[in-house]
C-alpha cells in the first residue's frame, strides 16, 4: 500500500510545477503586452517627430532599432541580474521635445545632445546624485514643463479630425470605452480601432508590408552649446522626473527596491551606446511597468523578473525588424498617427497637471513654467523647454517660497 505522505508530496510538486509554468506564461504575456503598448503609443511620437524633422526613412528605421535595442538589452540584463521586473523604455517626453526644435536642427546636433545627456546621467548614476537633484527642482516646475511639452500632442489629436473626422472620432470613442472597461489595454484598443477604420475606408497602403531587417545608420555627432541647453538639459530633467522617479515608485510599491545607482547607470550606458544611431535616452518605464510588477504577471513576486526578461526579448525582436515596423506606420494616414500620439499621452498630461497643483505653494510657478513651455518661445538659440524651467524656477524663488519676516 503506497505511503499517503509520499503521494501528497508528489501531487504537491506536480501542482507547483504546473502553477510555475502557467505563471511563466503569464509573465511572458505581460512582457509582450508592455512592448506592444509602447509600440502602439510612445513609438508614434517618434514617427510624428520624424515627419516634422523631414527625417529620411532609413534614419527613422535606425531610430527604432536604437531605442528598441537599448531598452531590450538594458531591461533584460537588469531584470536578470537583480531578479526583479525592471522594465525599461525610451523617453517619450524627451522625444516630444524634438517637435519644438525640428526642422531647425539636424540629426548630428540631436545625436550630440543625446550623447551629452547620456554622459550626465552616467555621472548622476555613479555618484548617486539622483535624489539630490530631484529635491532641488520642485515637482510642480518639472510637471509644468512636461505638461507644456506634451500639450501640443494632445491638441494635435483633435486638430487631425479636420482631415479624417470618422477615423479620429472612432478612435476617441475607443479611447473612452477603453478607459471605462479596459484601462490597462486602452491604447491598444485605440490603435486597433484606428487601423480598422483606416483599412475599411481605403486609406492604407498595406501592399508594401513585408518582413525586413533593420540596418542601423551611424550619425556623426555635432556638439553645440545651444543644443545643450535646448535639448540635453530638458531631456535629462524629464528623464529623471518623468521616467526614473515614477518608474522607481512603481517598483517600490510592488515591493521591489533595486539599487538606484545601478539602474540609472545601466540605462544611461545603453543610451550612450545607441545615441549615434538615433537612440534617445533609455529610462525606466512607469505605465507599462505596472503590467509586469503585479500578480497578473506572476503569482510569485520572486518570479516576476521573467516578465522583465520577456519584455527585453520582445524589444530585441522589434528592433531586429524595425524596418517592418516603420513600414507599417507609413502605410497608414498621418491623421491616424497624430490622433494616436495625442490620445496615448492624455494620461501623462493629466498626471502632470495634477502634479502642477499638488503643492499649493508651487502652483503659480508651475503654471508659469507651463505657459512659457507651451508658447514655443525661442530666445538666443535656446528652446521653450529650457526657458520654461528657468522662468519657472525664478518664479519659485521669488513668489513660491514663504517670505522671510523682517
Amino acid at each position: 500500500m503506497p505511503d499517503l505522505s509520499c503521494v501528497r508530496v508528489v501531487a504537491f510538486r506536480k501542482e507547483a510545477s504546473m502553477v510555475q509554468r502557467q505563471g511563466s506564461l503569464t509573465a511572458w504575456v505581460a512582457g509582450f503586452l508592455a512592448v506592444l503598448i509602447s509600440y502602439a503609443g510612445p513609438l508614434v511620437i517618434f514617427v510624428q517627430a520624424a515627419h516634422a524633422g523631414q527625417v529620411p526613412q532609413s534614419q527613422l528605421v535606425s531610430w527604432v532599432w536604437g531605442i528598441s535595442m537599448g531598452a531590450g538589452v538594458s531591461g533584460l540584463l537588469l531584470s536578470w541580474w537583480f531578479r526583479m521586473p525592471i522594465i525599461t523604455a525610451w523617453s517619450a517626453p524627451g522625444t516630444a521635445l524634438l517637435l519644438s526644435l525640428f526642422p531647425g536642427v539636424g540629426m548630428p546636433e540631436v545625436v550630440g545632445a543625446y550623447l551629452m545627456a547620456a554622459v550626465i546621467l552616467i555621472v548622476i548614476g555613479v555618484t548617486g546624485c539622483f535624489e539630490k537633484i530631484l529635491a532641488f527642482i520642485p515637482k510642480g516646475i518639472a510637471a509644468g514643463m512636461m505638461a507644456g511639452i506634451l500639450f501640443q500632442f494632445g491638441v494635435q489629436a483633435f486638430r487631425s479630425s479636420v482631415g479624417a473626422p470618422l477615423m479620429v472620432f472612432a478612435m476617441l470613442a475607443a479611447y473612452l470605452a477603453g478607459r471605462r472597461w479596459w484601462p490597462r489595454y486602452g491604447i491598444v484598443v485605440v490603435a486597433l480601432t484606428g487601423f480598422a477604420v483606416a483599412f475599411a475606408s481605403g486609406r492604407t497602403e498595406l501592399s508594401a508590408l513585408h518582413l525586413e531587417l533593420a540596418q542601423p545608420v551611424f550619425i556623426a555627432p555635432h556638439f553645440s552649446i545651444g543644443m545643450f541647453f535646448s535639448l540635453t538639459v530638458p531631456l535629462v530633467l524629464v528623464s529623471l522626473t518623468g521616467q526614473f522617479l515614477p518608474g522607481m515608485a512603481v517598483l517600490q510599491l510592488a515591493g521591489y527596491h533595486p539599487p538606484t545607482r545601478a539602474v540609472v547607470t545601466g540605462t544611461a550606458l545603453a543610451s550612450l551606446l545607441t545615441a549615434c544611431f538615433g537612440g534617445i535616452t533609455i529610462v525606466l518605464a512607469a505605465i507599462t511597468a505596472a503590467l509586469c510588477t503585479g500578480k497578473d504577471a506572476h503569482p510569485e513576486p520572486g518570479r516576476r523578473y521573467i516578465a522583465g526578461i520577456a519584455n527585453g526579448v520582445f524589444y530585441l525582436i522589434g528592433g531586429t525588424f524595425a524596418a517592418s515596423i516603420v513600414t507599417l506606420f507609413a502605410a497608414f494616414p498621418k491623421e491616424l498617427i497624430a490622433a494616436l500620439a495625442g490620445l496615448a499621452l492624455i494620461g501623462a498630461i493629466v498626471s502632470n497637471i495634477r502634479l502642477m497643483s499638488e503643492d499649493g505653494s508651487h502652483a503659480e510657478p508651475a503654471v508659469i513654467t507651463f505657459l512659457a513651455t507651451v508658447s514655443g518661445m525661442t530666445l538666443f538659440g535656446l528652446g521653450a523647454a529650457f526657458w520654461g524651467v528657468v522662468i519657472g524656477m525664478a518664479a519659485h524663488w521669488l513668489i513660491g517660497r514663504p517670505a522671510q519676516k523682517k
